[in-house]
């Protein structure tokens, strides 16, 4: 692979994990109203759930990219309606003060992941536009497959970072912005 295609690719992974997208939004909303002790199970499985798409990205490109089209179609408005019930949830939730309020859920995090259209059209970009020209085995697709979910997983725990700074003191303010954020992604999935 050329150094300018590496970059490329780089500068892309970059781009992609670090924006706003279901997963980073979920994943500061959550640690601000609960906390990273409260909020990590939803973390990790946010987490576990990325790598998990992403493997299942780099099967689909490697076998089964002439039926992976509409499923990707019809898994969009799946996304775009969660989308928005998440955006509602988002815009509703507060900060926990009394501790009594159930811990977000791994599973919570981890579904999130396979609605998450964002990172399946962002693993599939990666490689079909960037790796496949230049290598085509099944281990080299999954290799950087696993190196987007660990550079995203980076991402996510940068997001996490900053819930917990913000944690309490702007939650309605940050809720009210990321709801938004989340009813533009389930547009521009569909639309």
């Amino acid at each position: 692979m050329p150094v300018s295609t590496l970059t490329a690719l780089i500068a892309y992974m970059l781009i992609n994990s670090f924006t706003p997208g279901p997963g980073n939004i979920l994943t500061l909303t959550t640690i601000t109203a609960y906390g990273w002790k409260r909020g990590k199970m939803l973390f990790f499985g946010i987490v576990c759930g990325y790598y998990c798409v992403q493997a299942i990205c780099a099967a689909a490109i490697f076998g089964l990219s002439h039926y992976l089209s509409p499923i990707l179609t019809i898994m969009k408005y799946f996304g775009a309606v969660y989308l928005l019930w998440l955006s509602i949830h988002i815009v509703r939730s507060r900060p926990d003060e009394s501790g009594k309020a159930k811990e977000p859920l791994f599973c919570t995090g981890f579904l999130l992941q396979f609605v998450n259209v964002k990172i399946y059209f962002y693993g599939m970009t990666c490689l079909t536009g960037y790796v496949v020209p230049y290598y085509n085995s099944f281990a080299a697709l999954l290799g950087t497959e696993m190196i987007i979910a660990s550079v995203g997983s980076l991402a996510s725990l940068l997001w996490a970072w900053f819930g917990m700074k913000i944690q309490k003191k702007y939650y309605k303010s940050i809720n009210i912005i990321f709801a938004v954020f989340l009813i533009y992604c389930a547009w521009t999935m569909v639309f």
